[in-house]
């Protein structure tokens, strides 16, 4: 048997998606930057995409600027949300996504920006009295945090967030790719500006995302080369892509409730099961549903002697997920994430993340593996 709990990295593609996405490629093949018929057919096309994806999130089409992936879209609006506004002092969290932390710290070291990071308690939850004590130090922030973490799962209160940025003039950056697809965004309420997406996220085509950019804030182009997303983004678009991204969100927001329930179903079994039957286990973040991403479920075996081979036993059997463990040393390249919150460094965790394409079945399979090695 095979398992595939990895969604967290990537979604199985939507066979809708892969439907609509084959009939485009062959008959829409123009250049959308074209003036004839053909190029005006690609560009209606784009039009309807970013119209759709617009219209899920409550905001103007005017505001979505299609990428080549989350990390791009990540890498834009710091770069640019904080260059193009004369931002000297960011603030974030030491369990971002590397596409942020990776890019602030460089930033830091080409000394653009003085960077703070936001306390976080052992489950992953940000100090929301820390992030207005920074913001009252340092008028004018720009802030980058999550609304769930990739690894632990623990959800934010971005709304919170925002108000707290609002109140001190500060720009908000959302990373939202573990959630987009997965939890309703109201761009016309919350206070944010800039928020992300990827579509292989939530069962779309890799290789292209999305980025929103609030039309109060203004960055400079950030590929330079041609006309192309309203001057921003030189280079032909990814035409197919974007129209599975679409789809994919399009699915994604119709089935929403539904596999919410489902999937949030599985996460809760699995999380029963191991608790009945490994002793010792115990799960890193937030678990409960209204404070956790119901996708992802990190777990945090007992110290074994085969820790450092529990992903590779998983694998054997079959079971693809993905995991790590705390730092042990400064030299250690482990989890950044489960450093920060200070897991223990002998417990070898492993990240479980679902989809609407796993089974019970499939989770009674996992478990039975993984009673193989730790026995009581």
């Amino acid at each position: 048997m095979r398992v595939y709990l990895d969604n967290a990295a990537t979604t199985p593609l939507d066979a809708e998606v892969m439907k609509q996405m084959c009939a485009v490629m062959e008959a829409t093949y123009g250049n959308p930057s074209s003036i004839h018929a053909h190029g005006r057919e690609a560009r209606t096309v784009i039009e309807k995409a970013r119209k759709t994806i617009a219209g899920l999130l409550h905001t103007s089409p005017a505001e979505i600027f299609f990428t080549s992936s989350g990390t791009e879209a990540d890498n834009t609006a710091i770069r640019g949300g904080i260059v193009d506004n004369n931002i000297t002092h960011a603030i974030s969290t030491r369990i971002e996504h590397h596409a942020v932390i990776h890019t602030l710290e460089a930033m830091e070291k080409a000394g653009i920006i003085k960077l703070s990071f936001v306390d976080v308690d052992t489950k992953g939850n940000i100090d929301h009295t820390h992030l207005e004590k920074l913001l009252q130090e340092n008028a004018r922030s720009f802030v980058s945090i999550m609304h769930a973490n990739n690894e632990i799962g623990t959800l934010n209160d971005i709304e919170r967030i925002g108000d707290i940025c609002e109140q001190y003039n500060a720009i908000f950056h959302c990373d939202t790719v573990q959630t987009m697809g997965h939890y309703s965004h109201d761009l016309g309420k919350l206070k944010v500006h800039f928020l992300v997406g990827a579509a292989h996220k939530f069962h779309g085509p890799k290789g292209v995302g999305f980025l929103y950019v609030n039309h109060k804030i203004k960055i400079k182009p950030f590929i330079y080369g041609g006309a192309q997303e309203r001057n921003m983004r030189g280079g032909t678009e990814n035409l197919y892509g974007i129209v599975g991204l679409a789809k994919a969100m399009e699915i994604a927001y119709a089935e929403m409730d539904q596999h919410t329930q489902y999937i949030q179903g599985l996460k809760s079994y699995m999380m029963q099961q191991l608790v009945q039957y490994i002793p010792g286990v115990k799960f890193n973040g937030e678990t409960g549903a209204d404070k956790s991403l119901y996708t992802v479920l990190n777990v945090a075996f007992p110290d074994t002697d085969i820790a450092d081979m529990l992903l590779f036993n998983l694998d054997i059997a079959g079971i693809s997920a993905s995991g790590g463990s705390a730092c042990s040393s400064g030299t250690d390249i482990g989890s950044h994430v489960l450093t920060a919150i200070g897991a223990s460094a002998t417990r070898p965790s492993v990240r479980f993340s679902f989809s609407k394409y796993n089974t019970r079945d499939e989770i009674d399979y996992v478990v039975a593996k993984v009673r193989e090695f730790f026995p009581n």
